[in-house]
């Protein structure tokens, strides 16, 4: 919520989004960043934006005022509402609801854009990047970011650091070794708890890794051998 302005302006300074370019840019936006405020300031900026709105409250409020209801999905309905709230440019606001747990849940979306159907404007927001699954989940699970909690600011900020540093060894890794493996399809948390936890032996000389032996009984260490092979030789030649 506080983080998408600066994170914005940051990287306008970077790839230089002028005036011009940004009233050509789509921002698209989770619920936690689909605040009015939030909303108003991209859209005075010149974007688009086609996002997911913060309330929840205001989303069962707003599916109350839907006149028509249009099937998306099993037991999901998508519907149109006029906005309550001045974003300072037209917008248009869809309405979802679908059935949970033996109740009926709601949220909202805004965009700037005009789609020829309803289902047009969902399919759009679903293409979203997928790093809040790929890197924020897996990291949580994976790399048990979630549970690890310091007191200082900085030591906890030291801990985001070494697990983002931890997240970028392990995916030149999974890209340089685990291609074309056994192990190609695994997510980050197997890759931890099943395939680096594989029992062996480590051998430095003057503080170099030389040699690597894995437990004969493990089903996965021949084929992992293979891989850590594959690796070292692509990373570090023969």
């Amino acid at each position: 919520m506080t983080c998408l302005q600066p994170a914005v302006r940051g990287t306008e300074f970077a790839i230089d989004l002028s005036e011009k370019r940004r009233r050509r840019t789509i921002c698209r936006l989770d619920g936690g960043a689909g605040s009015d405020e939030n909303l108003r300031w991209l859209l005075k900026r010149g974007y688009h934006i086609i996002a997911k709105g913060f309330s929840g409250k205001r989303a069962h409020t707003l599916a109350a005022k839907v006149q028509r209801w249009d099937a998306y999905h099993d037991r999901c309905f998508l519907g149109t509402v006029a906005s309550p709230v001045d974003f300072g440019r037209p917008v248009q606001l869809m309405v979802k609801k679908w059935y949970h747990r033996g109740k009926w849940k709601h949220s909202y979306f805004v965009t700037t854009l005009r789609f020829s159907s309803k289902q047009a404007f969902m399919r759009r927001y679903d293409l979203r990047g997928g790093a809040e699954i790929e890197q924020f989940r897996a990291d949580k699970s994976g790399l048990h970011l979630s549970a690890r909690r310091k007191r200082s600011f900085q030591a906890q900020r030291a801990i985001i650091l070494l697990t983002d540093l931890t997240h970028n060894l392990l995916a030149d890794f999974r890209r340089r070794a685990l291609d074309d493996s056994l192990f190609s399809q695994w997510g980050l948390k197997r890759i931890v708890r099943d395939l680096l936890a594989v029992p062996g032996r480590l051998y430095f000389d003057r503080s170099q890794l030389n040699r690597i032996e894995l437990s004969e009984t493990h089903p996965y260490a021949h084929n992992l051998l293979i891989c850590l092979e594959k690796y070292v030789t692509g990373a570090f030649g023969e």
